[in-house]
């Protein structure tokens, strides 16, 4: 293991130490505030530290087997403990290493999922509607809540464009590698001839800013536009401006709201989303400066970047980025994305620890 990583767990293993005691003296002031903290820090390095000590003992357990290996009647049994300590240790040091990863700060966020159609006309649309199906279905697998936040639906089906917010633990981790452009090869139901067409979305995961935190919207770079809602809901929501439109003079980020037959609820989230498009747009800056550095999988923030192909006639799945290729594709529409997901999760973390290697 590189020095710099080990003085760094040699640093995370006293200041575990200093909360231990710093914890028995907020225990005994009952400062809560200070006390959870200090736990919540106790609790995130508390394994590394745990994972760390296993890897120090492992070590001298083959220091010792080697002192043995003078001894004639010692010396099998001391080399098959050094070949056990050291496929051991080289164990440990990859869970080390994984756990030293830096760790993203909106992994556990909810999110705000858009699916917008692209090229290929009614059928893009009638795609986007299928895509909102499969990540609708993979959050019930998940149990997270789903909450519609806008919809423009297609003349045949399907949606021009539908922003959804997907509310559980880890959203964030487990779809970020989902933005980017979705492309689509089938036959489509107006096709008389049978012949295949290739239509293309495009996929925008954006977690969920804390307003207040994260992202400063100043009202006065605001334009407020209310209208009447288009779609179902009854007579009340055509009879009324009740939709918002936002529109961000600085960006000319524009953020359209008419799900709820309120107002002021519309505007609420209306201003959730503008939010995470302005921090979406900031951390796609970030990810720009490092794609020109390192591949990285959330790529260089194009969304208009084609990251994967659903081949209906052959059943296939392509994720073009890692080169996976899965021949399920009518259980991933269903929202089977355990394996795609969980592959495009390793690549990155093998990036990332190529990336601590350098």
């Amino acid at each position: 293991m590189k020095p710099s990583m080990l003085a760094k767990l040699d640093q995370l293993a006293n200041r575990l130490v200093e909360l231990d005691e710093l914890l028995m003296h907020e225990g005994a002031t009952a400062n809560m505030d200070s006390y959870r903290k200090l736990t919540r820090e106790h609790a995130e390095i508390g394994p590394l530290v745990a994972l760390y000590k296993d890897y120090q003992r492992a070590q001298n357990d083959i220091a010792e087997a080697q002192e043995m290996l003078g001894d004639p009647d010692m010396k099998q049994f001391a080399q098959e403990e050094i070949e056990a300590g050291k496929a051991r240790v080289a164990a440990l040091e990859a869970d080390l290493q994984k756990m030293l990863l830096p760790k993203d700060v909106n992994d556990e966020r909810n999110i705000f999922l858009e699916i917008r159609a692209g090229t290929g006309g009614d059928e893009s649309a009638l795609f986007a509607g299928d895509l909102l199906r499969m990540y609708t279905r993979f959050a019930e697998r998940n149990r997270w809540q789903v909450e519609m936040v806008s919809e423009s639906p297609s003349d045949l089906g399907g949606y021009r464009e539908v922003i959804v917010r997907l509310v559980g633990n880890g959203a964030y981790s487990k779809l970020k590698f989902e933005s980017g452009g979705h492309r689509v090869q089938r036959v489509p139901a107006t096709e008389t001839q049978g012949r295949i067409h290739t239509s293309a979305c495009t996929v925008a995961v954006m977690p969920e800013a804390d307003e207040v935190e994260d992202v400063n919207i100043n009202p006065a770079d605001l334009r407020i536009d209310t209208f009447r809602a288009s779609g179902a809901g009854g007579q009340h929501i055509n009879k009324t401006d009740s939709a918002v439109r936002l529109t961000h003079l600085p960006t000319g980020i524009v953020v359209e709201c008419q799900d709820d037959r309120s107002q002021h609820k519309n505007k609420a989230q209306a201003l959730k989303v503008l939010a995470a498009r302005i921090k979406d747009v900031q951390l796609r800056e970030q990810q720009s400066k490092e794609a020109a550095t390192r591949k990285s999988l959330i790529g260089s923030g194009d969304r208009s970047e084609r990251i994967r192909t659903y081949n209906f006639p052959q059943g296939r799945m392509t994720d073009h980025r890692i080169n996976l290729t899965l021949y399920k594709l009518d259980f991933i529409m269903d929202g089977d994305l355990a394996e795609l997901t969980n592959a495009l999760a390793a690549e990155h973390q093998a990036e990332l620890l190529a990336a601590l290697g350098d």
